[in-house]
């Protein structure tokens, strides 16, 4: 039997649910090896080349997976249709042992079994362009993430981490935070005319020009003089002008649009969007199994297949009538930067409706089908068509202008409403009465306003993933990941009011450090070139070794000058540089290997005490971790002793010794034997020391409560 690796356990059912035994369909849960955690994992000297660690948690999965494809006939990779789809198919490679020869690579941009088949019957060999553009996107981001981060949190004495897009996105939330506190309202007045001609129907219109310019007046004194102009002014209509305004509907949703439109209409973060999508690309759960709904929701093209539109149109005929559907079918233009490797966003079965699914889906789920499946339905019919008339009335030496818009056909807008309304349109009237040029009108009264002039709007995640798309930073897949790094509670660099993103006041700090010492990582046109250079590897086989070089040359220099402080060496006068070590930042001095002094970065947290080091006999201080306190040699680095602070709770059932109160990585509670590593036990919960007399399996307390440590057994004290 054939083998299908997928990534996701649901878009193995859903495959498997068409497929019908005649394959084997498995998934290796996301990637099956990357970059280490807590170090960089990338040779500066050898090329730039990644180092790849398998972490322990994937090594069942590897074992699986190499066990079943030692029993296949025909393996197919079948990642998802993207630069890291392709990655995580050459990482399967590597790591089975496959053939650089085997033509064993299939994708497809929906879960459809004619679409699966389709891409089994037209297998490829891996795509090295595209895995090689995934490489380069990682280990520059890495770069400058694992080298930036250590010098921020020194200097600014904070846990901060910086990335290549991350922070340029930052940045712009900062920026425009600044350009609001540094606005100065200005004073102005809106006059609003009340009138009517011979119709005798009512309308206001909005005072606008004195003699051919823009005007409003700027105080009351002025505002007051104005009225009591046009109080003895006679009204009379200059011009108008009627026109029919035809509105086209919008392009189905790309990742981007999908995100923005998600962010406003439903009220959910572009992670969470992104989330959603994911579950409705794979597959939902339903009694006669899962079944995908949408296509592959990483895209920036808005390209349709000929298939899908055909299909579009007759359900248009068919449930809205022929007059709602354009005589050509609608196309549209796919940015020119875009990948356009596969298709919008779509439902992938235009008969199964929002309502048709509800029953199956959760609510967030319901409400982005709905969006998407509308969205797509719109995109294919006719324009919305509104009679539109331009007023301008004169008066004296000034000019009030009205307009208004009617609808007269809904087309796109009885599936799908995109219009925005503009919250500053303070002249716009819903019904114009009949007016002709020339005619003559009667004030019925004068509205007179103060007003002020508003600072720029904050962003939100919708409007920020807009402009970071608009300026060519960032891609599709990349943006909900900015935006949950950006409101991550650990670090917080912005908070949310209301929908808006304000920044923290570390963030000012931190951009400020970053424009002054990486001018080139937080410049926008930089960073937007360095995209396209990026795409270039995947698209033309551009060199990554030599994209990498290039940028790193410069940005070296950059780092090195970052690390450069004011302080000076007690030993030989030159100037100390920010280090980073085992146990965190320290000043080295940059006459190094000539001068080797070093000082912690931070005095106050290094504490003396009166332990001597039992190694080299200096004086132990006391410093704090991310496992709580300990005592370190006051020699490092040459000495690196240390000796935990932790509470002792608990009795190793091992050796018998102490056993230590300790937090994981992941902030979980554990208690592991004092005497590691000679003895390398560790425990959840609190050991006694003792074994299970029915069992033999260490006894543990919980609750004040003893009971054995084995969940089968039921021995309790």
């Amino acid at each position: 039997m054939d083998l299908i690796i997928v990534e996701s356990p649901h878009k193995a059912k859903t495959i498997e649910k068409f497929l019908k035994g005649k394959y084997k369909v498995d998934a290796s849960k996301g990637h099956v090896r990357d970059l280490p955690v807590n170090y960089l994992g990338v040779n500066l000297n050898n090329n730039f080349e990644p180092y790849y660690v398998i972490t322990p948690e994937k090594k069942k999965d590897i074992k699986r997976l190499s066990e079943e494809a030692a029993k296949a006939d025909k393996i197919y990779l079948a990642t998802d249709p993207d630069r890291e789809g392709e990655a995580i198919s050459w990482h399967l490679k590597e790591v089975l042992g496959l053939s650089e020869e085997q033509v064993n690579r299939i994708e497809f941009n929906e879960i459809s079994e004619k679409a699966v088949s389709e891409a089994l019957a037209h297998p490829r060999k891996i795509d090295q362009n595209l895995v090689d553009a995934q490489q380069a996107r990682r280990v520059l981001d890495r770069i400058v993430g694992y080298t930036v981060s250590p010098v921020a949190s020194s200097r600014l004495n904070e846990s901060l981490s910086a990335g290549r897009v991350q922070s340029v996105a930052l940045k712009m939330v900062v920026d425009r935070e600044r350009e609001i506190q540094a606005f100065k309202p200005q004073e102005y007045w809106n006059l609003k005319a009340e009138l009517k001609g011979e119709n005798k129907n009512s309308f206001k219109a909005l005072l606008s020009e004195k003699n051919g310019k823009k005007y409003k007046p700027g105080n009351a004194e002025e505002a007051e003089k104005v009225e009591n102009e046009l109080k003895n002014s006679q009204f009379k209509v200059k011009t108008v002008k009627k026109t029919v305004v035809k509105s086209h509907a919008p392009a189905p949703f790309i990742t981007s649009t999908m995100q923005q439109d998600g962010s406003i209409k439903l009220g959910v973060t572009a992670p969470q969007i992104m989330a959603i999508a994911q579950r409705l690309y794979e597959g939902v759960e339903t009694p006669q199994g899962n079944v995908a709904l949408i296509t592959y929701m990483r895209t920036d093209s808005v390209r349709i297949s000929s298939e899908a539109q055909s299909a579009a149109r007759k359900f248009i005929a068919d449930n809205y009538g022929k007059e709602y559907l354009p005589e050509k079918p609608n196309f549209y233009k796919t940015k020119s930067d875009a990948q356009d490797a596969h298709e919008a966003i779509r439902p992938i079965d235009v008969n199964k409706t929002p309502d048709s699914v509800k029953n199956i889906l959760d609510k967030n789920q319901y409400k982005l089908y709905k969006l998407i499946y509308e969205r797509f339905i719109a995109s294919q019919m006719n324009e919305a068509i509104y009679n539109s008339v331009a007023i301008d009335v004169a008066a004296g030496e000034y000019v009030l202008k009205t307009s208004g818009k009617t609808l007269t056909f809904k087309g796109y807008t009885a599936v799908y409403d995109d219009t925005k309304k503009d919250e500053d349109d303070e002249s716009g009237n819903s019904l114009i009465p009949p007016l002709t040029e020339g005619e003559l009108l009667d004030l019925i009264k004068l509205i007179k306003e103060q007003k002020f002039t508003k600072p720029p709007t904050r962003y939100t995640e919708a409007s920020l993933i807009k402009n970071m798309e608009d300026k060519g930073i960032g891609r599709p897949s990349t943006y909900a990941t900015i935006m949950a790094k950006l409101s991550d509670k650990k670090r917080e660099y912005v908070k949310k009011e209301k929908k808006y993103l304000v920044p923290n006041p570390i963030s000012y700090e931190l951009i400020d450090f970053l424009v002054k010492y990486f001018p080139d990582i937080m410049d926008i046109s930089f960073t937007a070139k360095m995209e396209d250079e990026l795409d270039d590897v995947g698209s033309n086989g551009k060199d990554w070794h030599q994209l990498i070089s290039d940028f790193y040359t410069p940005f070296e220099k950059e780092l090195n000058a970052s690390k450069m402080t004011d302080k000076l060496c007690d030993k030989c006068g030159a100037p100390m540089m920010i280090k980073s070590g085992k146990y965190g930042s320290y000043y080295a001095c940059s006459n190094y290997p000539e001068c080797k002094n070093i000082k912690p970065v931070n005095e106050k947290v290094v504490i003396p005490t009166d332990r001597i080091c039992p190694n080299c006999g200096s004086v132990m201080v006391e410093r704090e971790g991310k496992f709580g306190k300990f005592l370190a040699c006051s020699n490092f680095p040459k000495c690196k002793t240390t000796v935990s602070l932790t509470e002792s709770v608990g009795v190793c059932p091992e050796c018998g010794k102490p056993t230590k109160k300790m937090v994981s990585r992941g902030g979980k509670v554990f208690y592991g034997c004092s005497d590691y590593p000679n003895c390398k036990f560790m425990s959840w919960d609190i050991p006694t020391g003792k074994k299970c007399p029915k069992c033999g399996a260490y006894l543990i307390s919980v609750n004040d409560k003893v009971k054995c440590s084995n969940k089968k057994c039921d021995y309790k004290e």
